[in-house]
């Protein structure tokens, strides 16, 4: 029954005047997803872009009593805060890198323990719970990073590139990480023009790994044609960002190994181009 602690994840705490009300709205403004839905129990996925709509950090927002909590990447836990403060001006809300007193968990085809709420992205993905620093699991890192990489899942700055990647091509609408109807934040008019006018040439998709796992940024070829680049992996696992015209291949040449394309179920593809 796996639950793995996630030790390259942070935490990154925000509290209000208006506890939680203050951090809702100063933090609404600015990320892709509603955060006023974030409760106990229920974590909102978002992320945070340029005002070109290129992405920076990503993160689920967790609501406690008087704080919002976003598990974030532990390496982008500082500069986050930094960010996020550029924007306070007068909003009644403070900022800190809480990583030192939280440990981030993930469990999947197990019950979750008090506290925990359900991964927003996909049921299969299981939950995730902010506890008490010092807390453990009985899974690995590796074996969820193995888990999520069987879903499709991306993770952050492993699969995406700070002020380059755009949502769309990652899955965040079908993974519930944009709002369409919450109104503006920055980065907004871009991701929502991306998505109307159907300009997604790239799509984010696991792969199946033949031969030795190449390093990220691999350029993978299709009959010695570039069609995209390797990402994240792990054994015979993979994420690779690639034309859509490349996703129905039967195989594709990348450093000394072969990949095919495995979209994952939950993917919406338009047509190859």
């Amino acid at each position: 029954m796996p639950i793995a602690m996630l030790p390259d994840r942070g935490v990154v705490e925000l509290t209000g005047d208006d506890a939680p009300g203050d951090a809702q709205a100063f933090l609404q403004g600015l990320v892709s997803n509603d955060v006023t839905a974030a409760a106990p129990g229920h974590a909102v996925w978002a992320a945070l872009l340029t005002p070109q709509g290129k992405w920076q950090a990503d993160f689920f927002v967790c609501a406690e009593a008087g704080r919002l909590l976003l598990d974030c990447e532990a390496a982008q836990a500082p500069e986050l805060v930094r960010r996020l403060t550029r924007f306070r001006l007068r909003a009644k809300v403070a900022l800190r890198d809480a990583s030192a007193d939280f440990a981030v968990l993930a469990g999947w085809d197990v019950a979750a323990p008090a506290g925990a709420a359900p991964d927003p992205r996909l049921a299969a993905a299981g939950w995730r719970w902010l506890a008490r620093a010092g807390t453990t699991g009985d899974a690995s890192a590796e074996a969820y990073d193995l888990h999520r990489l069987g879903l499709g899942l991306p993770d952050g700055s492993r699969d995406m590139e700070a002020e380059q990647s755009i949502l769309l091509e990652a899955g965040f609408d079908e993974l519930h990480g944009v709002s369409w109807t919450k109104g503006c934040y920055m980065g907004q008019e871009l991701t929502a023009r991306t998505r109307y006018r159907g300009l997604v040439k790239r799509r984010l998709v696991p792969v199946a790994v033949a031969g030795p796992l190449p390093p990220r940024g691999t350029p993978v070829l299709l009959n010695g044609a570039e069609v995209g680049e390797m990402r994240s992996g792990r054994g015979a696992l993979g994420m690779a960002l690639l034309r859509l015209g490349a996703l129905r291949a039967p195989a594709l040449d990348c450093g000394q190994a072969t990949l095919v394309p495995r979209p994952a179920p939950w993917m919406t593809l338009p047509d190859a181009e």
